[in-house]
């Protein structure tokens, strides 16, 4: 019995040394690490990132001589959210911005203060460095319902509705050319544009220029649109987008315009500042002050509180 197991035991120990100096070479190259070669410089075709901020307020009085109100709450939050493309002549641009803001005091209730959705996307092919034949579909409109505040002849508050969830949208389809002199700037130019203007409410569409019964119209124009960002110093980032759009069908004097502004300071890792201004002016939307003509809209925040960037990718 020893004579036969000592005799497997010198087999198998034969066997060990005598392998395939091949399966030993697969065995030293399995335990290699692979490293990058330095000459591929292939760059990644897809740029992907975003900003998210939270910012809330509260306040509270209790037999408070100065006055006031007993209580106050206010939250406003933001999200952006970018995806762009880039491959050999072949570009493609995509921005999403929401944003929706309420406000809540004792005298007066819950009230909305801040409320939009704005999706864009461009599609280019470069004719030179800085210009790029380029298709855009832009769609702006917003989350919930929106009133218009008075008072009664006895004094008291009451409300009119003047928009709702998704009317107004406004959606536009454009051809022209974009030019881009540098990674900060971006101006497009079409003289070929359609847009059309939903209102799903019949009874609030008048507001925006539709005719009575009607819950869309359609409009040929020119339009310009310029996106602009910046890095301000070491913590400051300024972002502006301007859209302007010409109405050939009706007075294309009266420029409908669209304005967003948005500032940004890094306090601290999860800590922002951020300061909002929009302008919107649209000769076809009435007032909410029923016996003044047509003026710009504007909408202005400004808050600390809680912002996440997105890891770039």
């Amino acid at each position: 019995m020893k004579t036969i197991f000592s005799a497997t035991l010198l087999l198998a120990t034969l066997f060990c040394y005598s392998q395939d100096p091949t399966v030993k070479d697969l065995k030293n190259e399995a335990s290699k690490s692979i490293a990058k070669d330095p000459k591929d410089t292939a760059q990644k075709k897809w740029k992907l990132g975003g900003l998210f901020n939270l910012n809330v307020n509260e306040g509270s009085l209790s037999n408070w001589s100065a006055g006031g109100d007993k209580f106050s709450f206010s939250l406003n939050a933001y999200l952006n959210v970018f995806a762009f493309y880039k491959k050999n002549k072949i570009s493609w641009d995509n921005n999403l911005d929401l944003a929706y803001g309420i406000v809540n005091t004792t005298s007066l209730g819950s009230r909305k203060a801040s409320d939009r959705i704005d999706l864009l996307t461009k599609y280019g092919y470069a004719l030179s460095p800085k210009w790029n034949a380029a298709a855009l579909f832009n769609l702006r409109t917003q989350f919930a319902k929106g009133y218009a505040y008075s008072k009664t002849v006895a004094g008291l508050d009451t409300s009119t509705v003047t928009s709702r969830s998704f009317a107004p949208a406004y959606v536009l389809l454009s051809l022209g050319f974009d030019y881009k002199p540098n990674t900060d700037l971006s101006v497009f130019i079409s003289p070929l544009t359609e847009r059309w203007v939903i209102v799903s409410d019949r009874l609030i569409a008048p507001l925006f220029g539709l005719d009575s019964g009607k819950r869309s119209k359609n409009e040929l124009g020119a339009f310009v649109s310029v996106n602009y960002s910046k890095k301000l110093g070491g913590s400051f980032i300024y972002k502006t987008k301007l859209d302007l759009f010409s109405n050939y069908k009706q007075k294309p004097q009266n420029i409908d315009v669209f304005w967003s502004n948005v500032i940004t300071a890094k306090i601290t890792k999860y800590i922002n500042f951020s300061f909002n201004l929009d302008m919107i002016y649209d000769d076809n939307t009435r007032n909410v002050n029923p016996a003044k003509g047509p003026a710009p809209q504007w909408l202005q925040l400004m808050g600390i509180g809680f912002a996440y960037n997105f890891p770039k990718k």
